[in-house]
């Protein structure tokens, strides 16, 4: 598929346009800095695009608007007393230096209790955590992808875990593979499963359009729920790449 991306200014609002093989335009906002990507078939001009923009730029600022204002975490120091998340549920960090392998459990339901070697530094602990939240996710990711490729009458070659930037799950229909971000691991059960749909849904409907958006409302009918659960909750930290 011949694609060409490159950024534009309209209206002092940076924006991603993507031309490529498709039928309609797609404009969207994303989480967690308000990034606009506009997606459009090849043979529409640069200033269809930009009125196109300009007419929704009432609902781009408000959209943008509202992830500016959502709540952020400090950088993790990964010290006793922080605030960590698992499934959407808040837990405060309880840091035990120990002579023996690294590891992580949760105790009760408010504390997570992370074991390191004497000495650890913060980026060797907060790795522990990572591997633990991709264990985590491999052992509730297999059970959904049975369930789901078994209604939707897809398979795929391959999944993965991995810590992405701007997207919460992706899909390569034609090698049937797909990727689900690590930071699923602290949002809600229900989250995960929407992005697992979502992206085994692409295996049928490349596109975000009318049809992709019908599979969904067949399938998950709650999925704007999970969809404003997903991007309501704590942000990282970090600036994610535009």
């Amino acid at each position: 598929m011949t694609t060409e991306t490159r950024r534009i200014q309209i209206r002092g609002i940076p924006v991603e346009l993507v031309r490529k093989d498709i039928k309609n335009l797609h404009l969207g906002v994303y989480p967690p800095q308000g990034r606009v990507r506009v997606a459009v078939p090849l043979v529409i001009s640069d200033e269809a695009v930009r009125l196109a923009v300009i007419d929704k730029l009432g609902w781009i600022k408000r959209q943008r608007a509202q992830f500016a204002q959502q709540p952020r975490q400090s950088q993790r120091e990964m010290v006793n007393g922080e605030s960590h998340y698992f499934l959407g549920q808040r837990y405060r960090l309880r840091v035990h230096e120990v002579d023996a392998p690294a590891r992580v459990a949760l105790r009760g339901i408010a504390s997570l209790d992370l074991f390191v070697r004497p000495g650890a530094s913060s980026a060797q602990r907060e790795d522990v955590l990572a591997q633990w939240y991709r264990l985590q996710l491999k052992e509730r990711i297999p059970p959904l992808l049975a369930q789901w490729q078994r209604v939707l009458g897809v398979q795929v070659t391959a999944w993965g875990v991995k810590k992405m930037k701007t997207k919460w799950g992706s899909c390569n229909p034609k090698a049937a593979r797909i990727w689900l971000n690590l930071e699923l691991a602290k949002k809600p059960e229900a989250c995960l499963e929407y992005i697992v749909v979502h992206e085994l849904l692409h295996l049928l409907e490349r596109h975000h359009n009318a049809h992709f958006t019908g599979l969904m409302d067949q399938h998950v009918p709650h999925w704007r729920q999970s969809r404003q659960l997903l991007n309501a909750g704590v942000l990282g930290h970090e600036r994610w790449d535009y």
